[in-house]
């Protein structure tokens, strides 16, 4: 058998084999190097070219250089073939007579819609928002703001030390003191942000939470502007109807001091939902300002507190385990 027709009968074969062409990709790589690898059927035919006439080698060089031309370019456009082949026979499983996929969106967190309702309230009657530190010095934590050393609150069981005198700030309420220590009065600020507390972790306490500390330092404050600023509040949070009290408190950083409840229908008793009262004047000697000339009231709450009570959530849990059942219902 001459060469020319050795050259015939390998692209006879390779027809024959590519006609029913194989999905699995080691199938297909074996017959491409059996055709066209290194030490495949084209490759063979090459060398065979060396025992050939001198006269006939342009001839058989020009048929062998157009096989493997042609060869590669069939199986080229076999394996495009099969590939469309492949996304055909996957299109077709498709039953386009099912439901399509519900897509779902994103929302804001339930705390995040609480806080800016919070805040909304807040700045519509003059207060301006501000941020703070959430870790700072013991001085600014708990001394400036009247708290003494011997304080509960100041243990390590209560609070997270970094080092003896660094802490994850327990309230907001340091950041007033940054306030004070920056601006001169007046000032009327709210501060949100995120607390860390070491506590046990259970439906009501959580080792992070969110606070909103209120501000308000001028010239002849009374109790009686704290009242009317947290009844307004508690009219728009809780609707005008909500039935609410200030009853006699204690905390170190304000005198007189009150908490306020409000009445839950549901449970059918109050409930507490901030502490309050008007700014202890060692705070403000302690800032640098005058305690004569200058006064004011604090108030803080939770968000996540005014949450629970405000949507029946039984589980401060919830709030952090990430849950997409519970966050749907307030999307």
């Amino acid at each position: 058998m001459s060469l020319l027709d050795k050259i015939d009968s390998v692209k006879k074969r390779f027809l024959a084999d590519i006609e029913n062409f194989p999905l699995e990709n080691d199938k297909i790589n074996h017959i491409k190097s059996s055709y066209l690898g290194r030490k495949g059927e084209v490759a063979n035919l090459f060398l065979m070219l060396s025992s050939v006439d001198k006269s006939e080698k342009p001839k058989i060089g020009a048929a062998l250089n157009h096989l493997k031309k042609e060869l590669n370019t069939l199986f080229q456009k076999k394996l495009e073939e099969n590939s469309t082949s492949k996304k055909n026979k996957a299109n077709s499983l498709i039953d386009l007579t099912l439901p399509g996929t519900i897509q779902r969106y994103g929302s804001k967190h339930i705390l995040e819609q609480t806080l800016q309702e919070i805040k909304e309230i807040f700045t519509s009657i003059g207060f301006h928002v501000a941020y703070g530190p959430e870790v700072d010095d013991e001085y600014h934590n708990f001394s400036a703001l009247n708290i003494p050393e011997h304080h509960p609150s100041r243990d390590m069981q209560d609070t997270f030390f970094i080092d003896p005198t660094t802490i994850l700030r327990s309230h907001t309420s340091n950041v007033q003191v940054h306030l004070m220590e920056n601006e001169d009065p007046p000032i009327r600020y709210i501060v949100p942000g995120r607390v860390y507390r070491n506590e046990a972790i259970s439906y009501k306490s959580y080792c992070l939470f969110h606070q909103v500390e209120g501000i308000y330092i001028n010239e002849k404050v009374s109790f009686a502007e704290l009242k009317g600023c947290l009844e307004y509040f508690v009219k728009r949070m809780f609707g005008d109807k909500k039935k609410m009290r200030f009853r006699p408190s204690f905390f170190p950083f304000t005198e007189p001091s009150a908490e306020v409840d409000i009445w839950d229908e549901e449970r059918n008793q109050w409930m507490e939902i901030l502490g309050c009262g008007m700014v202890d004047p060692a705070v403000l000697d302690n800032v640098g300002y005058d305690s004569q000339q200058w006064h004011g009231y604090a108030f803080g709450m939770g968000v996540e507190r005014m949450a629970m009570l405000k949507y029946n959530i039984n589980d401060i849990r919830f709030f952090y385990n990430g849950d997409i059942r519970f966050m749907s219902q307030f999307s």
